[in-house]
């Protein structure tokens, strides 16, 4: 059963419409300042005010181990909760559970970027827009918090206690990456293959290259399960994508490698021998950031794919980003369905 102490947080998260329990207050004091802090964490560690980004990192560290008590707690009440109490309050906590991914990944991100541009909230958001209590406060506090497309979506019918992680890519990520996406799609190639990072390389590749710092993971127990990746300025990531990464990555995959290999593998090669498409250029002035995003297919709660878009384009908006746009083949049924599932 839950523990007293578990009880407590569900009470104190949802405590009156307009009074939160300490603990949520508590979140949210830290989030604000975070926010409001953030140009600290770049400096150097000998400048005259390193200890600002030493205090701002404890705070972080503070915010992370909450918004993780309290993700942990939602997994808990699925797992222990009687039927009827589970099917009252599990939209709540699921509400709050996706937006506290979102935001620890963006309280990371934020320690791992020197922010040029100041964080943009556009204009005042309808009454409708927004929804109440901490769901709303914490909504508010997102960079991307007038989009209110992303955060209306049904529960799932069936609660899942999967436990996710939502986290910045790594350093160390990147040849795990080109790893794991193989792994995933069912391929097995001989140690050495260069085909075993064909496929993933056509998924994340130039991203991974040219724009690493607008690029996130998502995790369960299984280990990485999806990622959002984001180019900031796409005309500019265009251009170097097709004058200078494409070329040295057909190079490394000439077209007749995939000659009797898997039928993925085959199809990765080639794409890369593909010209890709233009975008055309009303399209990057009104919309001048690219974002990609994907989740394995054992991810079927909604919610943790929603918590990676709010991420991604919650860090391309603090930087100034007035609009994104993603491309997708018209028969890729998949990847459709996916986008119109986040809205």
């Amino acid at each position: 059963p839950l523990t007293l102490e578990e009880v407590r947080m569900l009470v104190e998260l949802f405590y009156l419409p307009y009074h939160h329990g300490a603990l949520a207050q508590e979140l949210l004091e830290h989030f604000r300042w975070l926010r409001a802090n953030s140009l600290s964490v770049g400096v150097p560690a000998t400048a005259p005010d390193a200890c600002g980004g030493t205090r701002w990192r404890g705070r972080a560290q503070s915010f992370q181990l909450l918004c993780a008590r309290m993700c942990r707690l939602h997994s808990r009440f699925v797992s222990t909760a009687g039927r009827a109490l589970l099917y009252d309050l599990h939209p709540y906590l699921w509400d709050i559970r996706n937006m506290l991914l979102a935001a620890s990944a963006f309280v990371l991100w934020l320690g791992c970027q020197s922010i040029t541009a100041p964080i943009l909230l556009g204009r005042d958001a309808e009454p409708w827009a927004r929804r109440g209590g901490l769901f709303g406060e914490l909504q508010a506090l997102l960079p991307v918090g007038n989009s209110c497309d992303l955060f209306y979506h049904p529960p799932p019918l069936f609660p899942s206690s999967q436990l996710y992680l939502l986290r910045p890519l790594l350093p160390l990520d990147k040849v795990g990456a080109v790893a794991g996406r193989s792994e995933e799609a069912g391929l097995r190639f001989p140690r050495g293959s260069r085909l075993s990072s064909a496929l993933p390389g056509r998924l994340l590749g130039s991203f991974l290259s040219l724009s690493p710092e607008y690029t996130f993971v998502l995790e369960d127990e299984g280990g990485p399960c999806g990622y959002a990746a984001g180019a900031l300025h796409a005309e500019g990531f265009l251009q170097q994508r097709d004058s200078s990464w494409l070329p040295a990555i057909r190079d490394k995959y000439p077209p007749d490698l995939g000659t009797g290999g898997p039928a993925l593998g085959q199809e990765a090669v080639l794409f890369f021998h593909t010209e890709p498409l233009a975008v055309p250029q009303p399209v990057l002035r009104r919309f001048p950031s690219l974002v990609q995003l994907g989740t394995a297919p054992r991810v079927l709660d909604v919610g943790a794919s929603r918590s990676l878009a709010l991420c991604l384009l919650s860090a391309l908006r603090a930087n100034g980003s007035r609009g994104v746009f993603c491309q997708v083949s018209d028969s890729d049924r998949q990847q459709l369905s996916f986008y119109s599932k986040l809205g």
